[in-house]
């Protein structure tokens, strides 16, 4: 973010005290935070708690901090883990050792076999993604993806709210779950596949009921 000052200064600003470094992270960091935790969470009051708890424990925590990644990652890991036992406490977080990242990312029934002209292709081409004019970003369409985001295994999940809702660079979310570059690729494309597989049903049926 723009205007913070270097970890270094951050830190030794935090640790004395100072109100106003404070204040840069929460405004800086809060509104992510809040969709993050989102993810994990059945409601947004639940959500705005987790940020609330985060921030509690990393005034608690900082002191302890020994800078072994960025205070955003830090922060931010602070912040998985609470949303995520939250998250179970809702029933709402999956295991991730539950979580089979393997198979096809789209149904392969939609491409033509072998033995078919132009084998591997698509049987019908999925429909054009609609621009913003068209209404993506519409209160329904929101709806839609917040529920279709709650669908997806956590770490799919993860780093498609890092890195596409929140902005994220690869390195970062490399460190912040874990993961190695390769991995994320992974991830993010499967999310994205699902994701937007979901949005063509939804326009699929907006159009067969216009």
């Amino acid at each position: 973010m723009a205007g913070l000052p270097s970890d270094d200064v951050l830190l030794e600003r935090l640790r004395t005290g100072d109100e106003d470094a404070f204040a840069l992270l929460l405004d800086g960091w809060s509104g992510g935070m809040l969709r993050l935790a989102r993810s994990f969470v059945s409601t947004e009051e639940s959500a705005a708690e987790v940020v609330q708890e985060t921030w509690l424990a990393v005034i608690e925590g900082i002191d302890r901090f020994e800078g072994r990644s960025s205070v955003k990652t830090w922060v931010y890991r602070i912040l998985t883990n609470t949303a995520k036992r939250r998250g179970t406490r809702e029933h709402k977080v999956v295991p991730m050792s539950s979580i089979d990242d393997q198979g096809p990312t789209v149904d392969p029934s939609r491409f033509r076999p072998a033995g078919e002209p132009f084998p591997g292709h698509w049987w019908d081409y999925p429909p054009a993604w609609p621009t913003p004019e068209q209404g993506l970003l519409t209160g329904e369409v929101r709806g839609y993806l917040t529920q279709a985001l709650a669908e997806l295994p956590e770490r799919q999940r993860l780093v498609v709210v890092l890195r596409d809702v929140e902005g994220c660079p690869y390195d970062e979310v490399c460190e912040l779950l874990g993961i190695t570059a390769a991995n994320q690729r992974v991830l993010l494309h499967r999310a994205r596949a699902f994701l937007r597989g979901r949005l063509e049903e939804f326009y699929q049926r907006e159009g067969d009921e216009s």
